[in-house]
């Protein structure tokens, strides 16, 4: 990425990437429309209760997987082989470690949270036993996003997508044999899901290990470096601070969704699920400016790496256009997708009608992240992390109990929350920038 079209370069590696991050939500998805459509929407509510603490334990894993990530590409635009090769290994030596400390936290703790967040009691048995599944999942799911970030990092997107659309077909089926056909419920989802991210990682990482030199290395040259792991470590433990506070914001956001009963948390749950497809592209889009930042930075083309900043956020505003006519026309057929009852495609709709008006705030974010990211700023993700939690924590009770939105207000909160990250990432990007000399 240190030579050629950036625009080429940036769409070229983001869009297998997109294509693999949209079946990747297929897991969440194809769960919660087989769920809402063939158990309930009781069922449906009690996938989405279990959202913001599943997410709170990835965030926790993915971080580290990132940062090692963000190491490699610049090691590899430094033409560094040893280095890249060091990184790799140590890296997954963390993505063992963690998940499995994590995902052990979280099977054990599943009922002790969803009821500190107030579960609704109808939904909360269904909850805790979603909540287990995908903790045991939480290594597969990691190990995934490990060898995924890794291969990007080398430049190579297309690799994880070939294997993620495998397992997410895969998954599919699953879940209709499970929920549809041998009636098991929401156990049965659940179960699906994780068969198909052991799939994905163990076919992933054998085809890596035969395609690509970098991850063939034998028992002898598995040795744990401190001073890589630091560096890692030094770039991974922000970010997942950063998404660990943003899941902990997310825990209180469900709270009071929780209070306001099964219908606003099955509205509440249509409405991420979209959501979550919705981040997909401005994700992709930061996380192709990041590799091609850290290149860049690597290769020392500061040129080079303010012009991929300025055509991110060409690509992201005509993005976000296309993004919120969709909301905005087609917010009622959308949700209606997930649930039949009437009064949840209802509050739905207008859920996306309002958050989609920060849209364009919401791909600040992620393109300045990238960028940063890319660069290397380790304290950026922390303080991003500590604005969002701060809004997230006060604003939904500010709109809803005092300010008299009412249910509405909990979206309202979420857009709002968007501009404030958007517009403090911006702050950072300008006074970083500024002062780094490369």
């Amino acid at each position: 990425m240190t030579t050629g079209s950036t625009l080429r370069h940036l769409l070229l590696f983001a869009l297998p990437m997109l294509i693999g991050n949209i079946f990747q939500q297929l897991y969440n998805l194809a769960d919660a429309i087989i769920v809402g459509r063939f158990i309930g929407a009781e069922a449906f509510a009690a996938v989405g209760a279990t959202s913001s603490i599943t997410f709170f334990f990835f965030a926790l894993c993915n971080g580290f997987g990132s940062g090692g990530g963000i190491v490699v590409s610049q090691f590899y635009g430094a033409h560094d082989e040893e280095s890249v090769k060091s990184c790799i290994i140590n890296t997954g030596l963390l993505m063992l470690f963690v998940p499995v400390v994590f995902g052990t936290l979280g099977f054990v703790l599943a009922p002790a949270l969803l009821r500190v967040l107030d579960t609704p009691a109808a939904i909360l048995q269904d909850a805790i036993v979603y909540t287990r599944f995908m903790c045991v999942g939480l290594l597969f799911v990691s190990l995934y996003n490990f060898i995924a970030s890794m291969l990007r990092a080398l430049g190579d997107s297309r690799t994880p997508l070939y294997f993620l659309i495998f397992s997410t077909l895969v998954n599919i089926v699953l879940d209709v044999l499970f929920v549809c056909v041998l009636s098991m419920g929401i156990v049965g989802a659940a179960g699906a899901t994780v068969v198909s991210q052991l799939i994905s990682v163990v076919a992933c990482g054998i085809y890596a290990r035969k395609t690509n030199p970098y991850f063939r290395f034998g028992k002898k040259e598995i040795t744990f470096l401190p001073d890589m792991a630091a560096r890692i470590i030094r770039l991974g433990v922000p970010m997942s601070l950063q998404f660990g506070l943003i899941a902990i914001s997310s825990m209180a956001v469900q709270r009071i969704v929780n209070a306001y009963g099964t219908v606003v948390v099955a509205a509440f749950t249509a409405t991420n699920r979209i959501e979550q497809v919705i981040h997909q592209p401005y994700m992709t889009l930061g996380a192709s400016l990041s590799t091609y930042t850290g290149q860049n930075y690597g290769a020392r083309h500061r040129e080079r790496v303010v012009r991929g900043y300025r055509t991110s956020l060409f690509v992201m505003a005509g993005l976000t256009v296309v993004l919120v006519l969709m909301m905005q026309l087609f917010g009622r057929t959308i949700t209606a997708v997930f649930v039949k009852d009437a009064d949840v495609i209802t509050l739905g709709a207008l859920g996306l009608k309002i958050n989609s008006a920060f849209y364009l705030a919401l791909g600040m974010i992620y393109v300045i992240r990238g960028i940063l990211t890319g660069l290397g700023d380790a304290f950026f993700p922390l303080f991003n992390g500590v604005v969002e939690v701060i809004g997230r924590f006060t604003l939904p009770l500010l709109m809803t109990a005092y300010l008299g939105f009412g249910e509405t207000g909990i979206w309202l909160s979420c857009g709002i929350v968007w501009f404030l990250s958007g517009f403090t990432a911006w702050l950072r990007y300008r006074s970083f920038f500024r002062r780094l000399q490369f």
